[in-house]
């Protein structure tokens, strides 16, 4: 199978898994629905993903992997980190706040085991959060503040940017934002931090 091949369905897979998931809820998805949802062998499911918990990380990794590829790209070519950020923000507002990682989130919520909590955590945050700490870590060296505070900063940075927003969308008590509110949030979430990074009481 060619690899475009391969990634449309795929898509289609992940697609299926999602719808699914909105209907059903992930305990009333199974994989044989997603195959038959998805035009797609049963087999062919588990030879790529193993189970039902395979697919769900594989649907977490891919649904951040554009972030965490942005912000390697960025670190690999020594993008300045105020580009970075400038950029970062408004994508990963989106996508925290987009309707897949609702469903993810609605999930794991449900999830009584705590799994897929957990996979949520290492698959999706816990992969794009040390890549943030290293954009910090840059604007630390260029604003000359003491890079052990790299870390802090980047923290108070995404509380900012996503507050409660994220918590209000998984509940059902807020649509998804349109992108002019989603940049307005990032901008104001960056000159924010970049206010307190330039307080001299903060190194």
């Amino acid at each position: 199978m060619k690899k475009d091949q391969k990634t449309a369905r795929q898509e289609r897979i992940a697609q299926a898994a999602y719808d699914l998931m909105e209907e059903q809820g992930y305990a009333g998805m199974s994989m044989l629905k997603i195959a038959r949802r998805a035009q797609a062998s049963n087999e062919t499911l588990y030879r790529w993903y193993g189970d039902k918990k395979g697919l769900f990380q594989m649907l977490v990794k891919a649904n951040a992997a554009e972030v965490a590829t942005l912000l390697q790209e960025g670190l690999d070519n020594n993008m300045p980190p105020e580009d970075v950020l400038d950029i970062l923000g408004p994508r990963l507002l989106s996508l925290l706040l987009g309707n897949r990682a609702v469903a993810l989130n609605r999930a794991a919520a449900a999830d009584a085991s705590g799994e897929l909590a957990q996979t949520l955590s290492r698959a999706g945050r816990e992969a794009v959060i040390p890549l943030i700490e290293q954009v910090f870590l840059g604007l630390c060296v260029t604003r000359r503040k003491p890079t052990a505070k790299a870390a802090r900063f980047a923290d108070i940075y995404l509380r900012l940017l996503i507050g409660d927003l994220q918590i209000r969308r998984v509940s059902g008590g807020l649509a998804e934002l349109k992108p002019a509110a989603i940049a307005h949030r990032a901008e104001m979430a960056r000159d924010l931090v970049f206010q307190l990074m330039n307080d001299p009481q903060n190194g």
